[in-house]
């Protein structure tokens, strides 16, 4: 029998830099690589001197374990978790555990887990947030499987996991099946919200009022001081500093080709909403932004033919004002699109029986995570003080702020209109508030429209029952 606590498939990056956090915190490592030569590299660099064992084959690698085996894989998400795993099998006894901690999609981490289950073998499929250097000092995760799985390897993930400000592990157990990768998944989708609504901020800024990068990136830095400190912000700042590294005059950022790419994840929030009948506006917009980014050469012949306003760069207001009413245009649709995120994992928590501690959410991912923000802190805050919180907007600290910054927020979206400048996620966000503080809708002229060419039927507020009408007579 092997001596090695731990066992990780996949050295990409990643997988790479858990296997040197895991050894870091006093657990011997074997590891394994499809192709040697990785291996091979790694074993001879990051990995020399340190209690990480290499193998050449999957039953080497096995066989390196201490009984019950805990391997983690860290390949590619879809039919490559599936090939390892059957690569994994004949090698396998009933008690060992496979843990997933790619960015799986919910529904094969369901299937994943009774497949194995019907072996006796334990499965976790573990969502992972925070990059290549959350991997390596400390990451968000999001553990879902059956409880006995993850207390098996609790010790391990709170060890490597990210801490936060008051030092509690960013780390807990979500649920049965596929909880935490269907958390991981929302993630996601919450981050490519964060990352259109900087992305259009930048862009309103810089056509609207004609910023500078070096003013820019004096802006975030200033934001990043305040109630919109993240991680995200911090980076973007940054990157405004950045000198073309290929010779040219100027910033890296005017030379990156406006095509943003994405790996599927933040399209399954928006599906999975759709198909449990959540509002997520924020995060569909930004899925849809990033989709008709990739239309470059249609965009740019259509840029010669279709007309838009002469508005552009021609701002005439209070500058320093209005930078001001971005920030709050930000923040304020930054709370609609987690509170998008969060009611999405209440409703789906129900619906798949995962019962997710929804205050324990925001508190893990307050650090290591892409989306970690001091934010984070009031929304952990909201759900503590109101465990039955039915959306964020109605928690007493975002429902007051927006009362506060609406105005700004409603100024930059027209801004935006009016000059023709592209916010697809501000407007969004936008109508979402506005359509969840409505009474009253005109879904009634729609129930109306249906019944008249569908007989349909709809209801009444007057009365109870079903009701269709001759609209003809």
């Amino acid at each position: 029998m092997g001596d090695y606590d731990f066992g990780l498939i996949g050295l990409a990056v990643m997988g790479q830099n858990l296997v040197l956090n895991v050894e870091r915190n006093g657990f011997k490592v074997a590891v394994y690589n499809r192709t040697t030569a990785t291996k091979d590299e790694f074993m001879a660099g990051p990995a020399a001197g340190k209690h990480i064992g290499g193998a050449d084959t999957i039953e080497e690698f096995v066989s390196m374990l201490k009984k019950p085996r805990k391997i983690q894989i860290m390949v590619k998400a879809g039919p490559p978790v599936d090939a390892v795993i059957d690569q994994l099998l004949p090698f396998l006894e009933p008690g060992d555990l496979v843990i997933d901690g790619g960015n799986s999609f919910f529904q094969d981490s369901e299937r994943r887990e009774k497949e194995l289950g019907a072996r006796g073998i334990g499965f976790l499929g573990l969502g992972v947030s925070g990059g290549e250097e959350g991997a390596l000092w400390g990451p968000s995760l999001m553990p879902g499987g059956k409880r006995e799985a993850y207390d098996e390897v609790k010790n391990i993930l709170i060890a490597i996991s990210a801490k936060a400000p008051d030092g509690a592990p960013c780390v807990t157990y979500l649920g049965p099946g596929g909880a935490g990768h269907y958390v991981k998944m929302v993630h996601n989708g919450i981050e490519y919200g964060d990352m259109q609504l900087i992305a259009e901020s930048y862009d309103i800024l810089k056509r609207v009022l004609g910023l500078s990068n070096a003013e820019l990136a004096d802006t975030f830095n200033e934001w990043n001081q305040g109630e919109l400190n993240s991680f995200l912000i911090e980076i973007t700042a940054r990157i405004f500093c950045k000198d073309d590294d290929q010779g040219q005059p100027g910033q890296l950022v005017d030379y990156i080709l406006d095509k943003a790419g994405q790996k599927g994840t933040g399209k399954w929030t928006s599906q999975n909403a759709l198909d449990l009948g959540a509002p997520t506006h924020t995060m569909t917009a930004a899925v849809e932004a990033r989709i008709i980014s990739s239309y470059k050469e249609e965009r740019v012949a259509a840029s010669q033919q279709l007309a838009g306003p002469g508005a552009i760069g021609g701002y005439t207001g209070d500058k320093r004002q209005f930078i001001e009413s971005v920030r709050r245009a930000l923040y304020c649709s930054k709370i609609c699109s987690y509170a998008q995120g969060m009611a999405l994992i209440q409703l789906a928590s129900q619906e798949y029986n995962y019962n997710i501690p929804i205050d324990k959410v925001a508190a893990i991912w307050r650090a290591g995570c892409i989306i970690r923000a001091v934010f984070l802190e009031d929304i952990t805050t909201a759900y503590e003080s109101h465990p039955n919180l039915l959306n964020l907007l109605l928690a007493p600290k975002f429902r007051d702020a927006i009362a506060a910054y609406q105005d700004d927020w409603r100024q930059v979206v027209s801004e935006a209109i009016y000059a023709g400048v592209p916010a697809p996620a501000f407007s969004a966000s936008l109508a979402y508030y506005d359509s969840y503080r409505s009474a009253r809708l005109p879904a009634n002229l729609i129930q109306a429209q249906r019944d008249f060419f569908g007989a349909h039927t709809y209801e009444r507020i007057d009365r109870p029952g079903i009701f269709h009408s001759n609209w003809e007579s």
